[in-house]
């Protein structure tokens, strides 16, 4: 399915990004944010590989370790997700208080 092979993409090309982004920035708690949506994006792309494994080949073995990479996938972007949720008041109290210090 060419729709999962571009969400492959997308969620790569994301992982990417924020990963990089996160390596560069020096708040800590902003690093922790960005480094929660790398993870989301990993996660989506496991997901997504494992899904796209379902459609391209149909044997018990396929299914397997599609499964695994469903369940592993989901995980992490689920994982990513709450860790988003936690660190994006102090990423922004941080934010706030780099502003204050600066004006």
């Amino acid at each position: 399915m060419p729709i999962f092979v571009v969400l492959i993409i997308v969620s790569l090309a994301l992982y990417v990004f924020f990963k990089v982004k996160s390596l560069r920035t020096r708040l800590p708690m902003e690093k922790k944010w960005i480094s929660s949506k790398s993870s989301m994006a990993l996660g989506s792309f496991v997901t997504f590989f494992g899904i796209n494994q379902l459609f391209l080949f149909q044997s018990m073995v396929t299914y397997i370790v599609a499964g695994i990479f469903i369940v592993i996938g989901s995980i992490n972007l689920i994982g990513g997700y709450k860790m988003y949720k936690y660190y994006l008041p102090y990423a922004i109290d941080e934010a706030e208080a780099i502003v204050q210090q600066k004006g």
